[in-house]
């Protein structure tokens, strides 16, 4: 009986082993020249199972025993179906030729409207429809991303390019290569989860990869597509409600495809500045909806980095609708000598467009990835991969992980340390010394002279310098440690702190932190200007616009996410405050008739005590809280994305009376709604924040505790919404309440790209106003206008004390 029960169970396993075996469908797809066919759809007939060729053309795809009908589709091209029956491994090599697109009973003249106008006036007038009518699905996502250098100059900034980027003698090679498979389902609208189930970056085996689906899809049913990602603004669509008063059209021809009509239309700018593609789009007669695309972006619209972006789309029926299968981003680039080019490709499979979601299923939660999914070996994926590797990313796998394998030696590890870690003069006087060891993840770096040399009327010539050491445990958690000095040769003191720092849980953004010492601080709680900014004032034009006070302190703090989107730090700190006097009047260039002021802002002429020696002790809490936050979570912590809506903060400071001798005593409550970047479309972006503040207790305010605001008396500034153009650095603090507000837009070139010339610089208007009220200051206005590229800002403006006009001219900007 036993023999009888274990032979069943044997055939039994047997014919389960046989059901599940896989066999592989593999071979080239070519066009009648011979060439490679890129990225070739190949997929089941009546299934949404399929996957991508490669861009040497080679696919292959995993199949049960059976017998199936493959469909073989790239755009451009007529598609072709094989009946095969799969038993074993099969090669079919494949030959896709060129689809015919004829004018059939189409007559077009020189007064004619070209036939595609009427057929673009169909897609726009059903493009909601065809936005809208899938409600929710399930899938299953591959993506693929490869970025190759084509060319790079020898040395950057004195570093041997070749070696620093592990390159050929032509130094040429890829930079990054990348893999991942994933869940995805989405509902309307804009509700995300994407669950990573395998990742694989090249030379990274401990890596996880950021590729992300919801980042490859653009859909052309939308107005504007790419809104703050290649440019400050979006793009317009070729079949947008506005689309005809930028694209003019061509139809090329008409084909019939499954027993439907698809009519390939070239789709051309009106004007070469304007934020709109180029290429050709695909349009089923009577459906009216998009059956494919062939568009690309240049240089001409505005894209920063890149030169070119080539966006193709290859969709499959799935019940009545289409649905993207293959979606590929392609593009190239020059960026101060380095030649660059590459691509991202999704393949997407096993839709399902009646998934069963439960209650509260989709969260801020739009990527998960957990520990186990770089673990997958080779093996897993030389099985499981959908689409083939080329010989050139053979290679680099194998180079990479294996020199990754090398580094994680600690003789290979101490041997290069012992190159980068060699000391040099340029290291220590500009981008400071580092000292590392990789193997036990530590890591002591030491600050740059030259960054930390200063000059201020109230220290003199001085250096703040500063050592950090830096221990790094599994998944991003780590501690610092930093002491720092700060001396002057004019006041001869000597100020020192020890700061520690422990992120204990980067999946809760959670840390902690102790500090100590003395130092001398900016009177402004926000830092008035950089200290060089402030060093080049007092040198070169007898302006010391900056104010200083010493503080010796201990202080601990904390912060923690409470919850998606809702962070919150507390503060506990016990100061002595004193005022400081100037102690130097040098200048490079004494100035007529200028001279330098007090360090007390109120009695420039005299060096009065702007507050007694007191001692604080101050508890400050903060809750900051993002509406509708969106996020990545990763084994090595949380990662936001940029929300749509506003954040909200509510800040808590108070001085507490008769402990440890502190003699403070007051409550502020603070509001602040905030938001950045808020995308208008072709018309740029918009961002404002607007504040509230009362002080519930002032019994006790010394100024360093007072509001402060972030004023600006110099023609340069740090970059800041927040900050005024005109207000004064330290006349307008408060001790009793306020609201202030600052507005900006940013027309992102909506101007200056119609003007020849002017718009090779790819320059943004900016328009902007800031407001504030209190006791001492009712009513200021101030309304500026300008010009800004990347970092470099030039504006003009006014500021009112109600409708009087107090101030006006130029301020110039620069930095993140």
């Amino acid at each position: 009986m036993n023999r009888i029960c274990l032979v069943l169970l044997l055939s039994l396993a047997q014919i389960l082993v046989s059901h599940a075996q896989q066999f592989k469908l593999s071979g080239h797809i070519k066009d009648p020249n011979g060439e490679a066919v890129s990225f070739a759809s190949v997929y089941l007939k009546n299934t949404t199972r399929g996957t991508s060729a490669n861009i040497d053309g080679q696919y292959s795809l995993n199949l049960e025993k059976g017998s199936y009908t493959v469909v073989y589709k790239a755009i451009g091209f007529k598609s072709i179906e094989k009946e095969l029956k799969i038993d074993t491994n099969i090669t079919q090599n494949v030959t896709l030729s060129p689809e015919s697109y004829t004018l059939r009973n189409v007559t077009i003249s020189a007064s004619a409207e070209d036939p595609a106008y009427q057929i673009i006036r169909n897609a726009i007038k059903n493009r909601k429809h065809h936005l809208t009518e899938v409600k929710e699905f399930s899938c299953s996502v591959y993506i693929k991303g490869l970025q190759k250098l084509m060319a790079a100059p020898k040395r950057f900034f004195g570093r041997d390019i070749q070696k620093t980027l592990e390159l050929d003698t032509n130094r040429r090679g890829i930079l990054y290569q990348s893999e991942s498979q994933s869940n995805y389902h989405y509902k309307r609208t804009n509700h995300i989860r994407e669950e990573m189930i395998a990742s694989k970056v090249a030379g990274r085996n401990n890596a996880f990869s950021f590729n992300k689906a919801s980042d490859l899809e653009i859909n052309f049913y939308n107005n504007f597509l790419l809104e703050n990602v290649l440019s400050s603004r979006g793009f317009v669509s070729p079949i947008a409600d506005m689309a005809l008063f930028y694209y003019r059209y061509k139809l090329l021809g008409t084909s019939v495809e499954n027993g439907e009509s698809v009519h390939k239309i070239e789709v051309i700018p009106r004007r070469q500045h304007d934020p709109v593609f180029r290429g050709i789009i695909y349009i089923a007669d009577d459906s009216w909806r998009i059956m494919g695309t062939e568009l690309y972006l240049t240089k001409n619209t505005g894209i920063n980095l890149i030169d070119t972006l080539n966006i193709t789309q290859q969709f499959m029926k799935v019940e009545q609708h289409y649905m993207p299968f293959n979606i590929n981003f392609t593009f190239n680039g020059n960026v101060m000598g380095f030649k660059f080019e590459g691509y991202y490709l999704g393949v997407y499979n096993n839709y399902n467009l009646h998934p069963d979601f439960p209650k509260n299923y989709f969260s801020g939660e739009i990527l998960k990835v957990t520990k186990m999914v770089n673990k997958k070996d080779s093996a897993y994926w030389n099985t499981n991969r959908p689409i083939p590797l080329t010989r050139e990313e053979r290679l680099n796998y194998f180079k990479k992980d294996s020199i990754e394998k090398r580094k994680e030696s600690k003789y290979y590890l101490d041997s290069l340390e012992r190159i980068n870690n060699n000391f040099t003069a340029s290291k220590f006087l500009f981008t400071g010394y580092t000292i590392n060891n990789r193997y036990d993840q530590q890591y002591l770096r030491l600050d740059p002279i030259l960054r930390g040399l200063f000059y201020n009327t109230v220290e003199g010539f001085g250096l703040r310098y500063g050592v950090t050491y830096t221990k790094r445990f599994e998944y991003n958690r780590y501690y610092s440690i930093r002491p720092e000095l700060r001396y002057g040769l004019a006041n001869h003191t000597l100020t020192g702190n020890l700061t520690v720092n422990y992120l204990y849980d980067p999946l809760k953004k959670a840390d902690v932190e102790f500090s100590a010492g003395s130092g001398i601080y900016d009177l402004n709680r926000y830092k008035t200007m950089s200290t060089l900014s402030n060093s080049l004032n007092g040198l070169l034009f007898e302006k010391n616009f900056s104010k200083f006070y010493e503080k010796n302190f201990l202080e601990a703090s904390t912060s923690r996410e409470l919850a998606t989107g809702l962070q919150a730090h507390v503060s506990v700190e016990f100061a002595k405050n004193q005022t400081l006097v100037n102690h130097t009047d040098f200048t490079f260039f004494n100035r007529k008739g200028r001279e330098f002021t007090s360090n007390n802002p109120f009695t420039p002429d005299s060096e009065t005590p702007l507050f007694p020696d007191y001692k604080a002790l101050t508890v400050d809490a903060t809750l900051t809280y993002t509406i509708g936050q969106k996020y990545i979570s990763r084994p090595d912590g949380k990662f936001y994305t940029a929300s749509v809506y506003p954040q909200i903060q509510m800040n808590y400071r108070k001085g507490i009376k008769n402990f440890f001798g502190s003699t403070a005593d007051y409550d502020l409550l603070a509001f602040e709604v905030y938001q950045d970047r808020i995308g208008t479309g072709l018309w740029g972006y918009f961002s404002f924040v607007a504040g509230a503040g009362k002080f519930l207790n002032n019994k006790t305010v010394y100024y360093p505790d007072s509001k402060h605001f972030r004023g600006n008396n110099s023609l340069t500034a740090l970059p800041d919404l927040r900050r005024f153009s005109f207000l004064d650095f330290y006349e307008y603090n408060t001790d009793k309440h306020y609201i202030e507000a600052h507005l900006e837009h940013n027309f992102a070139g909506l101007i200056t790209n119609k003007i020849p010339l002017i718009r090779k610089l790819k320059l943004e208007e900016v328009l902007g106003a800031n407001y504030l009220t209190q006791p001492l200051k009712k009513n200021y206005k101030e309304f500026y206008f300008g010009l800004q590229r990347l970092i470099f800002r030039a504006t003009y403006g006014f500021a009112y004390d109600g409708d009087k006009r107090v101030m006006q001219g130029f301020r110039i900007s620069y930095g993140f």
